[in-house]
């Protein structure tokens, strides 16, 4: 049988054209500077992409500058050849304004390297919330093939013989300093105990989220979202990965024939049973778009909202990371969705197989931790899609109402899953700390706190903000969590059923903009609907008095940014930005 003729491999149009030998000698010539050969080059072995995104700024990520190492290793010994390089860095808790707004610009600077630099493939390493998307985003775009590597969560973190999870021990903390519970220095070390090792957060925030999800989508090898950073498997998964991107490029399986519909089906399901983060949406949403696949937010309504909690993990459940992996981590839980039916099982993923060959021998280690389907710890724990005549589109985490918050507001005889309110306005975060504490204002538990131009184009880049915490005094008394609604973000850490996302968002136009403190919010979950109990008469007067807010820019990606950017319903990607597919199938024109 005759052999299958070996495939061009897209780096040779570099570094070995014989019909253009002046061109040929400007690339490789410099490339063997610092040892590299021209035999390594010119042999016809993948050039694969190392996408380095750990740095001293990004201490989520830091683990891959060991992690890079193994993949070096893995990627030699399967015949390929490795080419570091770094991605704009991104940290979530030291960017400021916020580090949403480095999600774009990451993914910019990514496809630009993806398109223009001689690579056959690449490997993502992603941690941090926005690197993982940014990454898949951009690995969609360009379409060489790619797999995602993730750092890992944190080991367990514990203060006073109590899980101290990263993200939530600290909103804790706010609420017992708060209450006179706990002092400055208590506070801090309470900060402190919730960071113990390597990794990412090592609660169910956005990081493990995203990174559990980016194993659902079929990026990452099985096992691979939940290892914690320190753990040996960690180095090992990195070899691995290494090993089998150069495969990939050999089987030319790219992003394209993973990253299907089936695929983002199945990410909504995940991450309703995992209790994700509520920043995975727009995130699961860019990563679509910049795909090629159509997928709207009403579709984490209808495949999302009626799948059932499984895993035990803080801030919807107990424990954290650690016990998450030991539990089987994603494999187990969609071995546990795929027994349901919940699953495109035949979805194909990086490894070469599909979901369901992946995940056959999966089991649950640790029932508590990962629940098996019949015995959930809630039936439906998917997000809610609402809108109504104040925004089009915004989310509500129900995994996170607590059983307090549910027969404060949710249980009231006759009016069940519905609740009125009397609007306490925030101008941005800096109003709501300046006055919540506000005697005037009367806040009570007849209140819902909103806040509004915290969205991508008004903050910008849309704050983590809308998990407001209730006035001192408030909270002194034994009050408990108010409903919360605005158009940024929260965290993925963050216990909080707020109603956020909220788009359009204030800054643009959303109606938002016209409510003012002290007039009437009716939220009706039956009918998935939120509502300022305003005639439409007086909604059009606000309206023509209407001015929007000067934006002030500080740099001029800022600028940028806001100019192109979309809202959180449609994944805050840069508009324009999302017409670009296949962008390394076309060779650049040559540089000289």
């Amino acid at each position: 049988m005759a052999l299958k003729p070996r495939r061009s491999l897209r780096s040779q149009q570099w570094f070995n054209n014989p019909d253009n030998p002046g061109m040929t000698a400007l690339y490789i010539e410099r490339y063997l500077n610092y040892g590299l050969t021209r035999d390594e080059l010119q042999s016809g072995r993948p050039i694969v992409g190392i996408a380095q995104t750990g740095s001293d700024l990004s201490p989520c990520n830091r683990i891959h500058i060991a992690l890079a190492d193994r993949l070096r290793d893995g990627v030699r010994d399967a015949g390929g050849i490795p080419l570091e390089f770094p991605v704009h860095p991104i940290q979530e808790t030291g960017r400021r304004p916020t580090a949403a707004l480095d999600r774009n610009l990451a993914y910019l600077g990514l496809v630009e390297i993806l398109h223009g630099y001689p690579l056959d493939g690449v490997v993502l390493t992603t941690g941090c919330d926005k690197t993982t998307p940014a990454c898949i985003m951009a690995g969609a775009t360009a379409d060489l093939p790619a797999i995602v590597l993730s750092g890992g969560p944190m080991l367990d973190g514990h203060w006073q013989g109590k899980l101290a999870g990263s993200g939530m021990a600290i909103w804790d903390a706010r609420r017992m300093l708060a209450a006179g519970e706990i002092d400055y220095e208590d506070f801090m070390q309470i900060a402190c105990a919730a960071a113990p090792s390597d990794g990412h957060c090592n609660t169910m925030g956005t990081a493990l989220s995203m990174n559990s999800l980016a194993e659902a989508l079929g990026m990452s090898l099985p096992g691979c979202g939940a290892i914690p950073a320190p753990y040996r498997e960690r180095g090992q998964m990195a070899y691995l990965t290494g090993k089998r991107i150069v495969e990939m490029v050999r089987e030319d399986l790219r992003p394209s024939k993973v990253l299907t519909r089936k695929a983002f089906e199945n990410a909504i399901v995940v991450c309703s049973a995992i209790g994700g983060s509520t920043n995975c949406p727009p995130h699961i949403t860019a990563i679509a778009r910049h795909a090629g696949v159509d997928l709207d937010i009403e579709d984490w309504q209808t495949y999302g909202h009626d799948v059932p909690l499984l895993v035990n993990c803080q801030p919807a459940g107990a424990y954290l990371g650690e016990a998450f992996h030991l539990a089987g981590g994603v494999p187990a839980v969609l071995h546990e969705l795929i027994s349901a039916g919940r699953i495109n099982s035949d979805a194909l993923t990086v490894s070469g197989k599909t979901v369901a060959e992946n995940t056959r021998n999966a089991t649950t280690g640790n029932p508590t931790v990962i629940r098996p389907y019949d015995r959930p710890l809630m039936e439906q724990a998917g997000f809610m899609v609402l809108g109504g005549n104040l925004f089009d589109a915004a989310l509500m985490k129900t995994c996170v109402i607590s059983e307090d918050f549910r027969k404060r507001y949710l249980e009231q005889h006759g009016h069940e899953g519905m609740f009125e309110g009397r609007a306490i306005v925030f101008e941005g975060p800096e109003d709501y700390h300046d006055r919540l504490n506000d005697p005037a204002l009367n806040i009570d538990e007849t209140c819902l706190l909103v806040i509004r131009g915290a969205g991508p184009v008004g903050y910008p880049g849309s704050a983590e903000v809308v998990n407001m915490q209730p006035p001192d005094a408030f909270i002194r008394a034994g009050g408990g969590d108010l409903p919360t609604i605005g158009d940024g973000r929260q965290s993925g850490t963050s216990a909080s059923p707020s109603i956020l996302n909220a788009s359009p968002e204030a800054a643009v136009g959303g109606n938002l903009a016209l409510l003012e403190t002290g007039d009437r919010i009716r939220v009706d979950l039956n009918a998935r609907r939120v509502d300022v109990l305003l005639d439409a008469d007086e909604l059009r007067r606000r309206r023509a008095a209407y001015q929007p807010p000067k934006l002030e820019h500080h740099t001029p990606w800022e600028e940028l940014y806001r100019t192109h950017v979309g809202q959180l319903s449609t994944g805050g990607c840069l508009e324009m930005a999302t017409r670009y597919h296949k962008v390394a199938d076309i060779v650049p024109r040559h540089s000289h």
